[in-house]
């Protein structure tokens, strides 16, 4: 029940209602994927069924699709909808000048492709996700299986040269065997702890052969929505140079938890 929330929780909770408020009759979403985003779906669902708000989404994965499905918000492909007004995903890191690290729930291909493909991304995000510098949390690379080991050797390699302050490099496994992405892909986690400069890391990552996209995520996203335990709010456009902090109403409806009792 709300009652039972974490503070860490209520902030994504927050945040994601907050964002959720961009929304207008008619837009074509990109619906992220990752538990913040799983929030912004259901209060998206809510928005529907309560206000008769008319939208598409275009989820992020196949576990995005399946909330959208459940909880009434109707889904269309990239291919269909072709250009989007508006991206909503989550985060694992922001830095000041909003660069991201994403894919630590192993989407961040499609992710990329359907931020690239609207107006806008905003990100929602607990407070704990916003770090001066990004590297803290490893930077997913997702790359496909044939010579994966050549591939994450070349990595490794292409690291020395880099402003970075490890070069630790793992396979994400799911059980004993290779996590797999929805497109059939590895991921490998560089665990650098500080990424000095992630523009040139990312442009230098995507010319390693194997190597089919990673989670530095620059100059994509216009808007960060930070969400805080007591329920405020932060919201920071980095275009228009603002940001302004308010309250949401923590009074979410039965059916936003009724599929995770």
């Amino acid at each position: 029940m709300p009652a039972d929330l974490n503070p860490i929780d209520k902030a994504k909770f927050v945040a994601a209602k907050r964002a959720t408020e961009f929304v207008e009759t008619g837009m074509k979403v990109g619906l992220g994927t990752g538990s913040t985003a799983a929030w912004m779906v259901r209060c998206l669902g809510e928005r529907i069924r309560e206000e008769g708000l008319r939208v598409v989404g275009v989820p992020t994965s196949s576990r995005t699709a399946e909330l959208a499905r459940q909880v009434g918000v109707p889904i269309t492909t990239l291919d269909e909808a072709k250009w989007l007004d508006l991206t909503i995903d989550g985060a694992d890191e922001f830095d000041p000048n909003l660069a991201l690290i994403k894919g630590g729930g192993a989407a961040l291909l499609q992710e990329k492709i359907v931020a690239t493909a609207s107006d806008q991304m905003i990100v929602i995000a607990d407070a704990a996700k916003e770090v001066a510098q990004l590297g803290a949390f490893p930077l997913p690379v997702e790359v496909i299986p044939f010579g994966w080991q050549t591939t994450k050797a070349l990595i490794e390699e292409t690291l020395v040269s880099l402003d970075v302050l490890s070069r630790e490099c793992s396979l994400r496994m799911n059980g004993a065997k290779p996590l797999m992405t929805d497109e059939s892909n590895y991921i490998v986690d560089l665990h650098l702890k500080r990424i000095g400069n992630p523009r040139q890391l990312a442009l230098v990552l995507n010319q390693i052969p194997g190597v089919v996209e990673n989670g530095l995520f620059i100059d994509i996203c216009d808007i960060v929505v930070i969400g805080h335990g007591d329920g405020r709010v932060t919201v920071r456009d980095i275009n228009a140079g603002s940001e302004s902090d308010d309250f949401v109403e923590f009074k979410p409806s039965d059916n936003i938890f009724a599929d995770m009792e």
